[in-house]
C-alpha cells in the first residue's frame, strides 16, 4: 500500500514540476542519501565498525553497568558517533580484554618460571601486566567517550564553513531545508552525517519537522559550541522575518557570533595550553629518557635476570607509556575549539584517490603500486641489519675488535668472554649498539617513505588549491561588480580571467570561458562537466559551493548574482582573518612543539643512548675484573671482600646497551608519531592529509638526527670509557 501512494505522489509531483518553476529547489548530489542507514554505514570508519561489532557480540554474554554519572556520558557519547550499542556492552568488552589480559599473565607466569626457576623473575612482570589489566578496565570502557572527542573535534573543525554554506545558500533563496542539505553536500563528514540524521529523524516519525528535530540535534552541542547553536538559532530567526534587509543582517550576524565565538575560545585556549603542553614534554619525554641514564647501574644492582628487565622496560617504554602520552594528547585536543579545517580532497573528489598509489604508465595505460611494497621494502633491508648481533650468536661467529674493545662482547656469567657452546650474555659491544641503530632507522624510514609517498602529489594539489581560495575573495568581488554593471554572467568569467592573467585564480575562469565559448556549453556545464568541468581541475569545496549559489541565484536576476557574490567574498575574507588570528596565537606553542619533535627530543635520546652504553661498558669491564680478581683472591671472604663486591655486578643481572638502545630507538619513533598526531591537531584540527605528510617529514628528520647523534656520542664515549682505569 505505502508502495502504491509513494507511486501516485511522484506521478502528480513530477506534473506540477513540469507546469510550475521550481526555482528556489536545490537537488543534492549523487553522495547526499536519504537512506540515513545507508550513508552511515559509508561515513563510518572500518575502526569505529569493528568496535561496535566487538561490543554486540561480547555485549550477549557480558553486561556490566556503569556508574549513573558514567553511564549517561557513555550514552550521550554513543548517540554523537552514531553507534548501534549500549554503555552496558561497552563495560561488558573492557571487563572481557582485562579478564584475557589476566590469564595470558598467569600462563606467562608459568612459562616464566619453567625457564627461570626464579619465583620473583617469574611473578614480577605477570603481576605487573596484571595490575595494567584492572587500571585498563576503565580506559577501555571509556573508549566511546575518547571516539566522541576525536568525532567532535572534526565535527567542530566544520562548524564554520557549515554556518558559512547555509548563510550563502540563505542569502538569496530563504529556504532551511535546501540550506541545511546544501552545506551538508560540501562540508564533508562527520558533521554531514550529523546534518542528515535531522532529516532522518523526520522520515522516521521521530521528529515532526525540521525545527523540532534541528533543535533536538543542536541540544547535544550547547554544553560543547554555544556559538554554533546560538548561529543556528539566529539562522531560523531570520525565516519570520518579513523586512528583506532584516533578514539579511541576521544572517550575517549569524556568521559574526561563530566567527566572534571562535577567536575567544582560541585566545583562552592557546593561553591555557602551555602549561598542559610542557607537562606532556617532561612526563612523556625529558624524564622518561633521562631516567634511561642510570638506568643500566640501576638494573645492574636489582637482583633479577636481565631479560626480565628487558621485557618489563619495553612494556613500559613502548607500550605504557606511549599509550599514556596518547590519552594525554587526545584530552588536550578534546578541548580544543572550533576552527577552520582544510576539506578532504579523496573525500572531495573520489578520482583524486588514485594519487594516493605509485602511478606507472605503460603506453596509454595507467598502473597504480601501493607505496607500502616500497616502504615494506625499506624497513626490511635497514631492519634486518640490527639482527647481526643475534647472528654472531647464533652461528658462533668469531668476534673482532673495535676501538681496544669487542665488537659484540658476548660474555659468559663469570664475566669472561664468551666460548663455543656456553650460555652467554650480552651483547654488551659498542658494536652490537651501532648495529641496533638500524632497527628504529628502518621502522621509521618505512613509515616516513610510506606516508611521503601517499601525501606528496595530494599536498600539492592541496596547496595550489589554497593559493586559488587565497585569492578567490577578490575574484568573486570583481565577478559580482562585473555582473552587477550589466554584463551577462556567461561573458564575466572572460572579462574576470584577463584581470587575473597568470594566477591560478585567472586560470580557473579562464577555463571557464574558454568552455563556455569555444565548447558551447552552458555556465553550469562550463564548470560542473564530469570531463571539461574547470571544477575538478581545484578541488576546493569552497569554491564549488561559491559556484553553486551563483548558479541558484542566477534564477533569480544578475542583480541577485552580483549581490550574492560580493556578499560571498566578503564572508571569504573574514573567515581568513579570523583564521590567520587563530595561527597567529597558536605560533608559540606550535614552533616550540615542532623543535622538539624534530631537534630536541633526538638529540636528547642519542645523548642519554651514549652515555648508557658507556655506563653498560664500564660495568661489563669492572664484572669482568672483579671476577678475575676473586678468582685470584679465592681464599678472602668477608663483607669486604672482592666475592662480595663482584656479586653485586654479576653480568646475567646488566641490561645489554644493545637492547636498551632498541627500547629507546622505539620509543623515540612512537614519541614522534603520537607528538606529531597532536601538534597537527592543535595547529589544523583534524586534517588527516596534512598529518600524514607532517608524520612522514618528522620521522625522517628526528631518526636520521637521533641515529647521527647516538652513533657519535656512543663512539666518544665508548673511547672515554676505555681510557678508565678500573685497576
Amino acid at each position: 500500500m505505502d508502495d502504491e501512494i509513494k507511486k501516485i505522489l511522484d506521478k502528480y509531483q513530477s506534473k506540477i514540476k513540469e507546469n510550475i518553476e521550481t526555482s528556489d529547489e536545490y537537488e543534492p548530489n549523487e553522495g547526499f542519501s536519504r537512506e540515513y542507514k545507508i550513508f552511515r554505514e559509508e561515513a563510518l570508519s572500518a575502526g569505529l565498525t569493528n568496535y561496535e561489532k566487538f561490543c554486540q557480540s561480547i555485549g550477549k554474554k557480558i553486561q556490566i553497568k556503569p556508574k549513573e554519572d558514567d553511564y549517561k556520558k557513555l550514552e550521550d557519547s554513543i548517540n554523537a558517533i552514531h553507534l548501534e550499542i549500549q554503555p552496558e556492552q561497552a563495560a561488558g568488552l573492557a571487563v572481557f580484554v582485562a579478564l584475557m589480559l589476566i590469564i595470558l599473565s598467569l600462563g606467562l607466569a608459568g612459562i616464566l618460571y619453567y625457564l627461570s626457576g626464579d619465583i620473583t623473575s617469574a611473578l614480577l612482570l605477570p603481576m605487573f601486566l596484571i595490575l595494567i589489566s584492572v587500571l585498563f578496565i576503565k580506559p577501555i570502557t571509556n573508549i566511546p567517550n575518547y571516539l566522541a572527542a576525536k568525532w567532535r573535534l572534526r565535527a567542530t573543525n566544520q562548524m564554520v564553513l557549515c554556518i558559512l554554506y547555509i548563510v550563502m545558500y540563505m542569502r538569496h533563496t530563504s529556504n532551511l531545508e535546501h540550506a541545511i542539505k546544501f552545506a551538508s553536500d560540501h562540508i564533508g563528514n562527520p558533521l554531514a552525517l550529523d546534518l542528515r540524521k535531522v532529516f532522518w529523524d523526520i522520515e522516521t516519525g521521530k521528529c515532526s519537522n525540521i525545527k523540532e528535530s534541528l533543535n533536538a540535534y543542536l541540544l547535544k552541542w550547547r554544553s560543547y559550541n554555544l556559538e554554533f547553536v546560538e548561529s543556528f538559532h539566529l539562522i531560523q530567526g531570520s525565516l519570520l522575518e518579513s523586512s528583506e534587509d532584516r533578514r539579511v543582517t541576521l544572517l550575517e550576524k549569524a556568521l559574526e557570533v561563530i566567527l566572534n565565538g571562535t577567536y575567544e575560545k582560541m585566545l583562552h585556549y592557546a593561553q591555557e595550553l602551555k602549561n598542559p603542553i610542557t607537562m606532556l614534554h617532561m612526563l612523556g619525554v625529558i624524564l622518561p629518557i633521562l631516567g634511561l641514564v642510570i638506568l643500566p647501574l640501576f638494573g645492574s644492582l636489582v637482583q633479577g635476570a636481565g631479560s626480565s628487565k628487558i621485557l618489563f622496560l619495553f612494556l613500559i617504554y613502548n607500550l605504557a607509556l606511549p599509550i599514556l602520552v596518547y590519552f594525554i594528547g587526545v584530552n588536550i585536543l578534546s578541548k580544543r575549539p572550533t576552527g577552520y579545517s582544510e576539506s578532504d580532497l579523496i573525500e572531495q573528489n573520489p578520482e583524486l584517490a588514485k594519487y594516493k598509489n605509485i602511478l606507472i604508465r605503460l603506453g596509454n595505460s595507467e598502473l597504480q603500486m601501493s607505496p607500502f611494497w616500497i616502504s615494506f621494502f625499506i624497513f626490511i633491508i635497514i631492519s634486518s641489519i640490527s639482527l647481526v648481533p643475534i647472528l654472531f650468536l647464533i652461528f658462533n661467529v668469531p668476534d673482532t675488535e673495535f676501538f681496544g674493545l669487542s665488537f659484540m662482547d658476548y660474555k659468559l656469567e663469570n664475566g669472561l668472554a664468551c666460548t663455543s657452546g656456553s650460555i652467554c650474555y650480552g651483547p654488551f659491544g659498542v658494536g652490537a649498539v651501532l648495529l641496533s641503530l638500524f632497527l628504529p632507522l628502518g621502522v621509521a624510514l618505512g613509515l616516513g617513505t610510506y606516508y611521503k609517498l601517499r601525501t606528496r602529489k595530494l599536498i600539492k594539489i592541496r596547496n595550489e588549491t589554497k593559493k586559488l581560495e587565497l585569492e578567490f575573495a577578490g575574484s568573486l568581488f570583481q565577478l559580482g561588480n562585473r555582473i552587477g554593471d550589466g554584463i551577462p554572467v556567461e561573458a564575466s568569467f572572460g572579462e574576470v580571467a584577463k584581470n587575473m592573467e597568470g594566477t591560478p585564480t585567472g586560470d580557473f575562469f579562464r577555463k571557464v570561458a574558454v568552455n563556455i565559448q569555444k565548447l558551447g556549453m552552458s555556465v553550469r556545464e562550463a564548470i560542473f562537466n564530469k570531463d571539461n568541468g574547470a571544477i575538478w581541475y581545484y578541488p576546493s569545496s569552497l569554491i564549488e559551493s561559491s559556484m553553486k549559489v551563483l548558479l541558484q541565484s542566477a534564477k533569480k536576476g544578475p542583480l541577485v548574482v552580483s549581490k550574492a557574490l560580493v556578499s560571498i567574498s566578503l564572508y571569504i575574507d573574514r573567515i581568513h582573518q579570523v583564521n590567520e588570528r587563530l595561527k597567529d596565537l597558536l605560533s608559540e606553542i606550535i614552533s616550540s612543539m615542532k623543535s622538539q619533535i624534530s631537534f630536541l627530543t633526538p638529540v636528547i635520546a642519542g645523548i642519554v643512548i651514549g652515555i648508557a652504553t658507556m655506563i653498560v661498558t664500564i660495568l661489563g669491564k669492572l664484572s669482568t675484573q672483579l671476577t678475575q680478581t676473586s678468582q685470584a683472591q679465592a681464599g678472602e671472604t668477608g663483607f669486604g671482600g672482592i666475592g662480595a663486591v663482584a656479586g653485586l655486578f654479576e653480568i646475567k643481572n646488566i641490561i645489554p646497551g644493545y637492547y636498551l638502545q632498541l627500547i629507546v630507538g622505539m620509543y623515540l619513533v612512537e614519541i614522534v608519531l603520537v607528538l606529531t598526531i597532536l601538534a597537527n591537531g592543535i595547529e589544523n584540527g583534524a586534517d588527516s592529509l596534512n598529518e600524514k605528510y607532517e608524520l612522514g617529514k618528522n620521522l625522517y628528520k628526528s631518526i636520521i638526527l637521533y641515529t647521527i647523534v647516538a652513533s657519535f656520542i656512543t663512539i666518544i664515549f665508548t673511547l672515554l670509557a676505555i681510557n678508565i682505569s678500573l685497576t
